[in-house]
């Protein structure tokens, strides 16, 4: 298949980069002084192996995409840029377009759906780093994650089929899951420590909000009555594939997607990860107090251009109930 990864930052960037090595006609989608870089010098993927220096197409808007019957997006931006990308594509991209949500959080292919019809989900297990415009880091060798996919709500098909193929071509563990979304609610339950790792000093009393949040948002999943894959189930995926790097250039304190987020003075997707558990408490009558804490926490502090792990979470411990 034709990839066009729209979103070309930590994720996008060495999904799009292992694609065009393995040979996969890609064009990457980016912005601002990250487009810039790779148009001028090829986007740098930091692997074990050495620099790789991607020379594949680079655009700012799927308009310069030259679409064929067999292309595919590659969804890859953050999920409170989903509905600016949707935008661009539904401008562009003829109707019959499969659209894959590589991105965390389960509110997107949802979206993606009202838009266009063949929609699809992947369970995102890739550590990486996006710090420096041009260069994206592979934190894990020599498999660079795990990205099984399957068609939303449900089921799997031609294309879960294809695009697994392709990314097992790349170097990445890919299997089709008709149950796709249940496997995105256990990594969104995984996720709900972002925001403390992103905004609140490291420590025991962020260790224990951390905890608190992840388990006010399995109790809420469960009483909402939404499928989630197991924990079990869970580990014996990622199993021992996903082995860290221990040459990779990012600095001691690096955090997750969220920390990766603040540190670069942008807005944040915690809205879609504490803010979705936030939202199901509501709709079923319940209450997610941690969730909803981390939530404002974070979002205040991005808005403010706060520095990344300032806060106390001893604080915000004891104003919980």
């Amino acid at each position: 298949m034709r990839h066009v990864v729209l979103g070309t930052g930590a994720v996008g960037g060495v999904i799009g980069a292992r694609l065009h090595l393995a040979g996969l006609p890609t064009t990457l989608v980016a912005r601002g002084e990250h487009l810039a870089a790779i148009r001028r010098d090829g986007l740098v993927l930091d692997a074990a192996d050495g620099r790789h220096v991607i020379d594949a197409a680079a655009t700012g808007s799927v308009a310069d995409v030259a679409w064929t019957d067999d292309t595919v997006v590659l969804l890859a931006v953050k999920s409170h840029q989903t509905a600016s990308a949707l935008d661009d594509l539904a401008a562009h991209a003829p109707p019959g377009t499969p659209v894959v949500c590589v991105q965390n959080g389960v509110a997107n292919e949802s979206a993606v759906l009202r838009r266009f019809a063949r929609t699809y989900a992947v369970c995102v297990m890739l550590p990486a780093t996006h710090l420096e415009p041009g260069v994206v880091v592979q934190k894990c060798d020599p498999v660079p994650g795990i990205l099984d996919t399957g068609r939303f709500p449900d089921g799997t098909d031609d294309v879960t089929d294809a695009v697994a193929a392709d990314l097992r071509r790349a170097g990445f563990g890919s299997v089709p899951r008709a149950d796709i979304m249940a496997w995105k609610h256990r990594k969104l339950l995984m996720n709900l420590g972002n925001g403390v790792d992103a905004s609140f000093a490291p420590g025991p009393a962020a260790d224990e909000l951390a905890d608190r949040a992840q388990t006010e948002g399995e109790d809420v999943l469960h009483r909402a009555g939404i499928p989630v894959t197991s924990a079990a189930d869970d580990r014996a995926r990622r199993g021992e594939t996903l082995r860290r790097r221990t040459d990779a250039p990012d600095p001691a304190d690096t955090g997750g997607s969220t920390w990766q987020s603040v540190t670069r003075g942008g807005p944040v997707e915690v809205d879609y990860l504490s803010g979705e558990i936030v939202l199901v408490a509501r709709l079923h009558g319940l209450a997610a107090p941690v969730n909803e804490a981390v939530q404002r926490a974070t979002t205040a502090l991005a808005a403010s251009g706060g520095v990344p792990r300032s806060l106390d979470a001893a604080e915000l411990l004891a104003r919980l109930p």
